[in-house]
């Protein structure tokens, strides 16, 4: 009652005063009602249904939207971030009610300086950012991708603690080449076709300088850009800004952790891990980034000089829409060019430029095969087939493309064509298979969301001018490591969400010590570096 009269509320509310937890009650009653009356399961409308209804609680009552969330993060994760999210952005003009986050367009070009103090926080500590144009698998959604950005935000928010009052979703509306989209009398964003070349670069500039200008501390993440803009944007701003690309090195280094996880389950140490051979199904930013951070890995074991790099590139094999890439291929894509296999290797391998990934996985007979194409189904029958012959005793697969209908192959598929031995890994949820005889077939989650938030939070605590490769590569590694042995053994390679907050503890404190050996931590507000 004291606290009534203090915010002048006698008389505005019913009598009977109601705590946080019962408030939390009533609302998560509400949900679960939706759930009992959900007959068919899982839909996608049921399943944007709870998005709604977690939406409208955000707009309303954000303390208690963030304790629900932290509460039930195992739960709702799905919701608010993928495959969830996925159904949000392609519909996100019709559920639009209120804006959250700011809209940098084409049309504000040479205003942006301006732009960014009407946004009323003094202090912004994180920026998730998207042009639109690479929404998960989904393709270009144009301004409807914001959802992405609001997602990713609520889980720094929820798994690192960042203050939500602190966090700044982005929007920068170039344009789309989505037709429908461009028809769609609902649609928010600008209705014109995507800007190119120097004019889209010069955009994304002012964007970086005005936003650096007001918020000198602040870290950018950049989601979901196509595949031409992530790398060349990462090296232009990652010298320069506190940034990082997290589809290139977020998924990069959860896939580091998942296949240094996959050696541990055979019951070999992670320095094994330049041994293995490795068939990739995608070349786009997420698969060659992964590439790029997995060799390095390998390389760093081995040594760090020439020789170690060349027996690193000769462990991946990366099959695109065109087959396997080898150094005949015309019109290479340079980020590609370095893991082209040479002419010399495809004739004592029996295989040539174009090879189909059935061809490839019989003739490597490799111990992992990574998918990161968005092609959903991709790893055949035939192509599970074909990993029984494996040169390993436990072969891995990473179905790693969201949302869940792009995945490469379902749990299900992989455990009953290859057997119980074989590690599991996808990017999107599924359950877990139950093999018979009380064993279980453990489907491993390798989402994002174990590392960017931690990833985050090293890099403000410590204040690091930039986010290095050996940062990220300490994130992944302490991922890599945080799982006990005995769970390993079991092939459980990924820790579960509801582990989320101590997992984030965990790889921003391995961040955090790589910045300070470095001597790229500059400390965080009035503590120095070492403190």
């Amino acid at each position: 009652m004291t606290e009534r009269d203090r915010l002048g509320l006698r008389g505005l509310l019913p009598p009977s005063v109601v705590s946080s937890q019962q408030q939390i009650d009533r609302f998560m009653g509400d949900l679960k009602r939706l759930e009992q009356n959900a007959r068919d399961g899982p839909s996608d409308t049921y399943q944007l249904a709870k998005w709604r209804i977690l939406n409208r609680l955000h707009d309303r009552n954000e303390t208690m939207y963030y304790k629900v969330l932290i509460d039930n993060i195992e739960e709702y994760a799905p919701i608010v971030y993928t495959p969830t999210v996925g159904a949000v952005c392609q519909n996100y003009s019709g559920l639009f009610r209120r804006p959250r986050g700011m809209y940098f367009s084409a049309e504000d070009r040479g205003e942006m300086m301006s732009m960014v103090y009407n946004w009323p926080a003094d202090q912004v500590d994180m920026i998730v950012v998207t042009d639109g144009s690479r929404i998960l698998g989904l393709g270009d959604l144009g301004v409807q991708g914001i959802g992405i950005a609001i997602g990713k935000l609520d889980l720094y928010v929820a798994a690192a603690g960042i203050n939500p009052q602190r966090v700044l979703p982005v929007m920068i509306d170039v344009g789309t080449n989505n037709e429908k989209l461009l028809k769609d009398p609902l649609y928010l964003g600008l209705q014109e076709h995507r800007l190119e070349g120097e004019e889209y670069v010069e955009i994304i500039d002012e964007f970086m300088e005005a936003v650096f200008s007001r918020w000198p501390n602040v870290i950018v993440q950049f989601e979901d850009f196509q595949s031409k803009w992530a790398f060349r944007l990462l090296q232009r701003y990652r010298k320069t800004y506190r940034m990082f690309n997290d589809d290139v090195q977020g998924t990069a280094g959860v896939a580091i952790a998942g296949l240094l996880g996959a050696v541990r389950a055979q019951g070999r140490p992670m320095i094994d891990f330049p041994k293995q051979k490795i068939v990739v199904a995608g070349a786009g930013s997420a698969g060659i980034g992964v590439v790029n951070a997995a060799s390095r890995t390998m390389a760093r074991m081995l040594g760090n000089n020439e020789v170690a790099f060349e027996s690193a590139r000769s462990q991946f094999w990366i099959v695109d829409a065109h087959g396997l890439i080898t150094e005949e291929r015309v019109d290479i894509d340079p980020d590609a060019r370095p893991f082209a296999r040479r002419k010399s290797e495809l004739t004592h391998q029996g295989l040539n430029e174009g090879a189909s990934l059935i061809e490839v996985v019989k003739k490597v007979k490799p111990d992992v095969i990574l998918g990161l194409s968005a092609v959903g189904g991709l790893f055949s029958k035939e192509v599970l087939e074909a990993l029984k012959d494996s040169s390993s005793s436990r072969p891995a697969i990473f179905a790693m493309s969201n949302p869940t209908k792009n995945a490469e192959c379902t749990p299900e598929e992989a455990f009953s064509i290859i057997g119980e031995k074989v590690v599991f890994s996808s990017g999107s949820p599924f359950d877990d298979v139950d093999l018979g005889d009380g064993k279980i077939g453990h489907s491993n989650q390798g989402n994002n969301m174990y590392l960017f938030p931690g990833i985050g939070l090293g890099t403000l605590l410590s204040g690091a001018r930039i986010v290095s490769d050996g940062m990220l590569q300490a994130a992944a590694e302490r991922l890599a490591s945080y799982m006990k042995e005995e769970e390993v053994l079991q092939g459980i390679i990924y820790p579960p969400t509801s582990r989320i907050r101590d997992i984030t503890k965990e790889v921003a404190a391995a961040v955090v010590r790589e910045a300070v050996a470095e001597d790229l931590a500059e400390g965080y507000r009035d503590m120095d570096a070492r403190e």
